[in-house]
Protein backbone atom coordinates (compact mmCIF):
# COMPACT_ATOMS: atom_id res chain seq x y z
CA UNK A 1 0.00 0.00 0.00
CA UNK A 2 1.56 3.27 -1.36
CA UNK A 3 1.85 6.05 1.87
CA UNK A 4 -1.07 8.77 1.55
CA UNK A 5 -2.41 11.88 3.75
CA UNK A 6 -5.10 11.34 5.70
CA UNK A 7 -7.67 14.10 6.74
CA UNK A 8 -10.41 14.16 9.25
CA UNK A 9 -13.33 16.80 9.11
CA UNK A 10 -16.32 17.21 11.13
CA UNK A 11 -18.76 19.09 9.06
CA UNK A 12 -19.85 18.30 5.56
CA UNK A 13 -18.16 22.11 4.28
CA UNK A 14 -15.04 21.27 5.23
CA UNK A 15 -15.22 17.57 3.80
CA UNK A 16 -16.78 19.23 0.63
CA UNK A 17 -13.60 21.64 0.67
CA UNK A 18 -10.95 18.91 1.26
CA UNK A 19 -12.02 16.57 -1.68
CA UNK A 20 -12.14 19.58 -3.92
CA UNK A 21 -8.47 21.05 -3.08
CA UNK A 22 -6.13 17.57 -4.63
CA UNK A 23 -6.81 15.04 -6.73
CA UNK A 24 -6.56 11.71 -6.03
CA UNK A 25 -8.79 12.36 -2.86
CA UNK A 26 -11.23 9.98 -1.75
CA UNK A 27 -14.07 9.83 1.23
CA UNK A 28 -13.08 7.33 3.77
CA UNK A 29 -16.69 5.85 5.82
CA UNK A 30 -16.73 2.88 7.01
CA UNK A 31 -14.33 1.34 4.71
CA UNK A 32 -15.69 -1.78 3.63
CA UNK A 33 -15.21 -1.91 0.35
CA UNK A 34 -12.54 1.29 0.06
CA UNK A 35 -10.28 -1.14 2.50
CA UNK A 36 -10.68 -3.95 -0.05
CA UNK A 37 -9.30 -1.43 -2.75
CA UNK A 38 -6.80 -0.13 -1.38
CA UNK A 39 -5.19 -3.57 -0.46
CA UNK A 40 -5.23 -4.55 -4.26
CA UNK A 41 -3.58 -1.35 -5.69
CA UNK A 42 -6.81 -1.25 -7.93
CA UNK A 43 -7.29 2.55 -5.93
CA UNK A 44 -3.91 4.29 -5.39
CA UNK A 45 -5.14 7.58 -3.02
CA UNK A 46 -3.12 10.64 -2.35
CA UNK A 47 -5.29 11.28 0.59
CA UNK A 48 -7.99 10.15 2.00
CA UNK A 49 -10.66 12.01 4.05
CA UNK A 50 -12.14 10.61 7.27
CA UNK A 51 -15.87 11.95 7.24
CA UNK A 52 -17.27 9.51 10.09
CA UNK A 53 -17.58 12.48 12.60
CA UNK A 54 -20.21 14.25 10.12
CA UNK A 55 -23.95 14.75 11.64
CA UNK A 56 -25.17 12.66 9.11
CA UNK A 57 -26.28 9.40 10.65
CA UNK A 58 -30.28 10.21 11.41
CA UNK A 59 -32.99 8.74 10.51
CA UNK A 60 -36.41 10.62 10.57
CA UNK A 61 -39.43 10.87 9.89
CA UNK A 62 -40.58 13.82 6.70
CA UNK A 63 -44.10 15.17 5.68
CA UNK A 64 -42.77 13.16 2.32
CA UNK A 65 -41.84 9.76 4.01
CA UNK A 66 -38.46 9.01 5.64
CA UNK A 67 -34.86 10.57 5.38
CA UNK A 68 -31.96 8.47 5.90
CA UNK A 69 -28.79 10.23 6.54
CA UNK A 70 -25.49 9.12 4.58
CA UNK A 71 -23.59 8.08 7.62
CA UNK A 72 -26.50 6.28 9.08
CA UNK A 73 -25.33 2.40 9.44
CA UNK A 74 -26.54 -0.22 7.43
CA UNK A 75 -27.78 -2.39 10.89
CA UNK A 76 -29.35 0.72 11.82
CA UNK A 77 -31.53 1.26 9.36
CA UNK A 78 -32.66 -2.53 9.20
CA UNK A 79 -33.44 -2.62 12.40
CA UNK A 80 -34.76 0.92 12.78
CA UNK A 81 -38.42 0.27 13.67
CA UNK A 82 -39.94 3.15 11.12
CA UNK A 83 -37.78 1.51 8.69
CA UNK A 84 -39.15 -2.23 9.06
CA UNK A 85 -42.49 -0.75 9.46
CA UNK A 86 -42.92 1.10 6.36
CA UNK A 87 -39.88 0.09 3.90
CA UNK A 88 -39.73 -3.34 5.06
CA UNK A 89 -38.59 -4.12 2.00
CA UNK A 90 -35.31 -2.14 2.59
CA UNK A 91 -34.68 -3.76 6.09
CA UNK A 92 -34.94 -7.27 3.94
CA UNK A 93 -32.78 -6.23 1.08
CA UNK A 94 -29.97 -4.49 3.98
CA UNK A 95 -30.17 -7.78 5.98
CA UNK A 96 -29.22 -9.97 2.66
CA UNK A 97 -26.18 -7.95 2.13
CA UNK A 98 -22.47 -9.03 3.53
CA UNK A 99 -22.05 -10.29 7.24
CA UNK A 100 -23.24 -8.60 10.54
CA UNK A 101 -19.71 -7.14 10.88
CA UNK A 102 -19.93 -5.33 7.78
CA UNK A 103 -23.41 -4.15 8.44
CA UNK A 104 -22.65 -2.86 11.65
CA UNK A 105 -19.42 -0.52 9.89
CA UNK A 106 -21.11 -0.08 6.41
CA UNK A 107 -22.95 2.94 5.97
CA UNK A 108 -26.07 4.00 3.35
CA UNK A 109 -23.60 6.81 1.40
CA UNK A 110 -20.74 4.07 1.18
CA UNK A 111 -22.84 1.07 0.31
CA UNK A 112 -24.59 3.61 -2.76
CA UNK A 113 -20.47 4.39 -3.85
CA UNK A 114 -19.44 0.66 -3.64
CA UNK A 115 -17.62 -0.76 -7.13
CA UNK A 116 -17.99 -4.05 -8.73
CA UNK A 117 -16.87 -7.17 -7.09
CA UNK A 118 -15.67 -8.15 -10.79
CA UNK A 119 -12.38 -10.42 -10.37
CA UNK A 120 -10.69 -8.68 -13.48
CA UNK A 121 -11.37 -5.47 -11.72
CA UNK A 122 -9.86 -6.30 -8.59
CA UNK A 123 -6.60 -7.89 -10.03
CA UNK A 124 -4.17 -5.61 -11.75
CA UNK A 125 -2.76 -7.94 -14.35
CA UNK A 126 -5.70 -8.58 -15.93
CA UNK A 127 -7.55 -6.37 -18.31
CA UNK A 128 -10.03 -4.37 -17.11
CA UNK A 129 -11.96 -1.00 -18.68
CA UNK A 130 -13.30 -0.27 -16.18
CA UNK A 131 -9.73 0.34 -13.79
CA UNK A 132 -7.97 1.52 -16.85
CA UNK A 133 -10.94 3.00 -19.29
CA UNK A 134 -9.94 2.58 -23.12
CA UNK A 135 -10.72 6.29 -24.00
CA UNK A 136 -10.33 8.42 -21.01
CA UNK A 137 -7.06 6.80 -20.06
CA UNK A 138 -6.63 5.01 -16.10
CA UNK A 139 -8.19 8.09 -13.58
CA UNK A 140 -5.11 9.30 -11.80
CA UNK A 141 -5.32 7.79 -8.09
CA UNK A 142 -6.28 4.28 -10.14
CA UNK A 143 -3.81 1.56 -10.78
CA UNK A 144 -2.85 0.79 -14.98
CA UNK A 145 -3.78 -2.22 -15.91
CA UNK A 146 -4.25 -4.35 -19.52
CA UNK A 147 -6.68 -2.34 -21.54
CA UNK A 148 -10.22 -4.73 -22.51
CA UNK A 149 -12.71 -6.39 -21.10
CA UNK A 150 -11.37 -9.61 -19.51
CA UNK A 151 -15.12 -11.24 -18.31
CA UNK A 152 -16.06 -11.07 -21.87
CA UNK A 153 -14.74 -14.07 -23.25
CA UNK A 154 -13.54 -15.00 -19.94
CA UNK A 155 -14.95 -15.98 -16.49
CA UNK A 156 -18.06 -14.37 -16.56
CA UNK A 157 -20.70 -16.62 -14.40
CA UNK A 158 -21.52 -13.37 -12.51
CA UNK A 159 -21.48 -10.93 -14.78
CA UNK A 160 -24.49 -8.31 -16.51
CA UNK A 161 -27.05 -10.00 -18.97
CA UNK A 162 -28.73 -5.91 -19.64
CA UNK A 163 -27.07 -3.13 -20.26
CA UNK A 164 -24.33 -4.62 -22.46
CA UNK A 165 -24.84 -3.67 -25.61
CA UNK A 166 -23.68 -1.01 -28.09
CA UNK A 167 -27.03 0.05 -28.82
CA UNK A 168 -29.90 0.06 -26.06
CA UNK A 169 -31.71 1.28 -23.19
CA UNK A 170 -31.11 3.75 -19.81
CA UNK A 171 -32.61 1.63 -17.84
CA UNK A 172 -35.13 0.27 -19.43
CA UNK A 173 -36.03 3.66 -21.41
CA UNK A 174 -34.22 4.71 -25.23
CA UNK A 175 -30.71 6.21 -25.02
CA UNK A 176 -27.52 5.75 -28.13
CA UNK A 177 -24.99 5.60 -25.67
CA UNK A 178 -25.75 3.50 -22.33
CA UNK A 179 -25.19 0.39 -23.20
CA UNK A 180 -21.59 -0.68 -23.38
CA UNK A 181 -19.36 -4.10 -24.75
CA UNK A 182 -16.46 -2.67 -23.06
CA UNK A 183 -17.57 -3.35 -19.46
CA UNK A 184 -20.08 -6.54 -18.02
CA UNK A 185 -19.61 -5.93 -14.52
CA UNK A 186 -22.14 -5.57 -12.14
CA UNK A 187 -23.26 -3.22 -9.37
CA UNK A 188 -22.79 -5.77 -6.33
CA UNK A 189 -25.00 -3.60 -3.46
CA UNK A 190 -28.44 -5.68 -2.06
CA UNK A 191 -29.80 -2.20 -0.67
CA UNK A 192 -29.65 -0.06 -3.43
CA UNK A 193 -31.86 -2.69 -5.44
CA UNK A 194 -34.43 -1.64 -2.82
CA UNK A 195 -33.57 1.60 -3.08
CA UNK A 196 -34.54 1.66 -6.85
CA UNK A 197 -37.84 -0.21 -6.39
CA UNK A 198 -38.86 2.43 -3.61
CA UNK A 199 -38.27 5.60 -5.84
CA UNK A 200 -35.88 6.80 -3.30
CA UNK A 201 -33.80 10.57 -3.95
CA UNK A 202 -30.34 11.15 -3.50
CA UNK A 203 -29.91 14.56 -1.60
CA UNK A 204 -26.12 15.77 -2.07
CA UNK A 205 -23.67 18.65 -1.81
CA UNK A 206 -21.12 19.85 -3.17
CA UNK A 207 -18.82 23.26 -4.52
CA UNK A 208 -22.38 24.60 -6.98
CA UNK A 209 -24.93 24.21 -3.81
CA UNK A 210 -27.27 21.08 -3.01
CA UNK A 211 -29.33 19.36 -5.06
CA UNK A 212 -31.18 16.05 -5.38
CA UNK A 213 -31.19 13.04 -7.39
CA UNK A 214 -33.52 10.43 -8.61
CA UNK A 215 -31.79 7.28 -7.45
CA UNK A 216 -32.82 5.87 -10.61
CA UNK A 217 -30.44 8.13 -11.94
CA UNK A 218 -28.15 7.96 -9.73
CA UNK A 219 -25.96 4.91 -11.10
CA UNK A 220 -25.14 4.90 -14.49
CA UNK A 221 -24.32 2.61 -17.36
CA UNK A 222 -20.98 1.68 -18.61
CA UNK A 223 -21.56 3.59 -22.15
CA UNK A 224 -18.21 5.48 -23.38
CA UNK A 225 -17.05 5.77 -19.61
CA UNK A 226 -16.92 2.39 -17.52
CA UNK A 227 -14.87 4.04 -15.32
CA UNK A 228 -17.64 5.84 -13.97
CA UNK A 229 -20.25 4.06 -11.63
CA UNK A 230 -22.42 6.94 -10.82
CA UNK A 231 -23.71 10.33 -11.85
CA UNK A 232 -21.80 12.44 -8.69
CA UNK A 233 -19.99 15.82 -9.68
CA UNK A 234 -16.61 16.09 -8.71
CA UNK A 235 -16.25 16.89 -5.30
CA UNK A 236 -20.07 16.37 -4.51
CA UNK A 237 -20.92 14.60 -0.64
CA UNK A 238 -23.82 12.25 -0.29
CA UNK A 239 -25.87 13.68 2.31
CA UNK A 240 -29.00 11.84 2.55
CA UNK A 241 -31.73 9.46 1.27
CA UNK A 242 -35.18 10.54 1.13
CA UNK A 243 -38.00 7.24 0.99
CA UNK A 244 -41.31 8.77 -0.17
CA UNK A 245 -44.51 7.40 1.52
CA UNK A 246 -46.04 3.89 -0.13
CA UNK A 247 -48.46 1.47 0.00
CA UNK A 248 -46.31 -1.42 -0.38
CA UNK A 249 -45.35 -2.30 3.20
CA UNK A 250 -48.07 -5.11 3.16
CA UNK A 251 -46.68 -6.96 0.37
CA UNK A 252 -43.07 -7.08 -0.25
CA UNK A 253 -40.48 -8.81 -0.46
CA UNK A 254 -36.62 -8.98 -1.56
CA UNK A 255 -35.18 -12.16 -2.96
CA UNK A 256 -31.38 -13.17 -3.53
CA UNK A 257 -30.49 -16.05 -4.99
CA UNK A 258 -26.73 -17.05 -4.16
CA UNK A 259 -24.24 -19.69 -3.93
CA UNK A 260 -24.29 -20.09 -0.06
CA UNK A 261 -26.50 -18.52 2.56
CA UNK A 262 -24.26 -15.63 3.90
CA UNK A 263 -21.39 -13.60 2.57
CA UNK A 264 -22.34 -13.75 -0.87
CA UNK A 265 -23.31 -11.24 -3.63
CA UNK A 266 -25.86 -12.07 -5.69
CA UNK A 267 -26.48 -14.40 -8.67
CA UNK A 268 -29.90 -12.65 -9.50
CA UNK A 269 -31.93 -10.96 -6.76
CA UNK A 270 -35.14 -9.26 -6.83
CA UNK A 271 -36.78 -5.92 -5.18
CA UNK A 272 -41.03 -6.45 -5.38
CA UNK A 273 -43.25 -3.96 -3.49
CA UNK A 274 -46.83 -4.16 -4.80
CA UNK A 275 -50.21 -2.08 -3.86
CA UNK A 276 -53.13 -4.85 -3.66
CA UNK A 277 -56.84 -3.98 -3.08
CA UNK A 278 -58.01 -7.33 -3.35
CA UNK A 279 -56.26 -9.39 -5.46
CA UNK A 280 -55.92 -6.52 -7.96
CA UNK A 281 -52.86 -4.72 -8.60
CA UNK A 282 -53.14 -1.45 -8.05
CA UNK A 283 -49.47 -0.23 -8.24
CA UNK A 284 -46.09 -2.31 -8.47
CA UNK A 285 -42.06 -1.75 -8.03
CA UNK A 286 -39.79 -4.60 -9.53
CA UNK A 287 -36.03 -3.79 -9.45
CA UNK A 288 -33.39 -6.41 -10.16
CA UNK A 289 -29.62 -7.04 -9.02
CA UNK A 290 -27.07 -8.86 -10.11
CA UNK A 291 -27.89 -8.57 -13.69
CA UNK A 292 -26.47 -5.32 -15.00
CA UNK A 293 -23.98 -1.99 -13.88
CA UNK A 294 -26.46 -0.16 -11.70
CA UNK A 295 -29.80 -1.24 -9.85
CA UNK A 296 -32.20 -2.32 -12.88
CA UNK A 297 -35.60 -1.65 -12.84
CA UNK A 298 -38.14 -3.16 -14.71
CA UNK A 299 -39.87 -0.68 -15.87
CA UNK A 300 -42.08 -2.43 -18.55
CA UNK A 301 -42.84 -5.29 -16.09
CA UNK A 302 -44.38 -2.84 -13.84
CA UNK A 303 -47.17 -1.40 -16.24
CA UNK A 304 -48.14 -4.68 -17.53
CA UNK A 305 -48.95 -5.54 -13.91
CA UNK A 306 -50.79 -2.66 -12.74
CA UNK A 307 -54.87 -3.44 -13.10
CA UNK A 308 -54.05 -6.62 -13.40
CA UNK A 309 -54.86 -9.98 -11.06
CA UNK A 310 -51.88 -11.16 -8.98
CA UNK A 311 -51.77 -14.73 -10.43
CA UNK A 312 -48.92 -16.52 -11.49
CA UNK A 313 -50.14 -16.52 -15.25
CA UNK A 314 -50.08 -12.43 -15.05
CA UNK A 315 -46.35 -13.07 -13.21
CA UNK A 316 -45.10 -14.88 -15.81
CA UNK A 317 -46.00 -12.50 -18.91
CA UNK A 318 -44.29 -10.15 -16.85
CA UNK A 319 -41.17 -12.00 -16.23
CA UNK A 320 -41.34 -12.73 -20.44
CA UNK A 321 -41.20 -8.74 -20.90
CA UNK A 322 -38.74 -7.92 -18.08
CA UNK A 323 -36.12 -10.21 -20.11
CA UNK A 324 -36.49 -8.18 -23.44
CA UNK A 325 -32.64 -7.28 -24.74
CA UNK A 326 -31.04 -9.67 -22.21
CA UNK A 327 -27.88 -11.38 -23.40
CA UNK A 328 -25.89 -13.76 -22.03
CA UNK A 329 -21.99 -14.10 -22.40
CA UNK A 330 -21.26 -18.20 -21.90
CA UNK A 331 -20.96 -18.92 -18.21
CA UNK A 332 -24.04 -16.71 -17.35
CA UNK A 333 -26.45 -18.08 -20.04
CA UNK A 334 -28.27 -19.63 -16.88
CA UNK A 335 -29.33 -15.85 -15.57
CA UNK A 336 -31.36 -15.81 -18.58
CA UNK A 337 -33.62 -18.51 -16.97
CA UNK A 338 -32.75 -17.86 -13.47
CA UNK A 339 -33.95 -14.62 -13.47
CA UNK A 340 -37.20 -14.52 -15.01
CA UNK A 341 -38.10 -17.64 -12.49
CA UNK A 342 -36.88 -15.21 -9.66
CA UNK A 343 -38.95 -12.58 -11.03
CA UNK A 344 -42.02 -15.36 -10.55
CA UNK A 345 -41.06 -16.30 -7.39
CA UNK A 346 -40.54 -12.89 -5.70
CA UNK A 347 -44.12 -11.84 -6.85
CA UNK A 348 -45.72 -15.16 -5.78
CA UNK A 349 -44.03 -14.95 -2.57
CA UNK A 350 -44.77 -10.68 -1.59
CA UNK A 351 -48.67 -11.37 -2.41
CA UNK A 352 -48.49 -14.71 -0.39
CA UNK A 353 -49.68 -17.03 -3.49
CA UNK A 354 -48.71 -20.42 -2.50
CA UNK A 355 -45.36 -21.74 -3.72
CA UNK A 356 -44.96 -25.32 -4.51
Amino acid sequence: MNPFQFTRVTTPQAAISAITKQSGTYFLAGGTNLIDLLKRDVIIPERLVDINKLPLATIEKTSMGLRIGAMAKNSAVADHELVKEQFPLLAQALNAGASAQLRNMATVGGNMMQRTRCSYFYDTSMPCNKRSPVQAGPDKGQANGPIGCGAIGGVNRMHAIFGTETAGVRGTQPGPTDRSAKCIAVHPSDMCIALVALDAIVNVSGPKGDRSIPFAEFHRLPGDMPQKDNTLQPGELIMSVDLPTNRFADNSHYLKVRDRASYAFALVSVGVGLDLKRNTIQDVRLAMGGVAHKPWRLIEAEQFLKGKEATEANFKQAATLAMQGAKGYGENDFKLTLAPNSIVDALKIATKIAQP
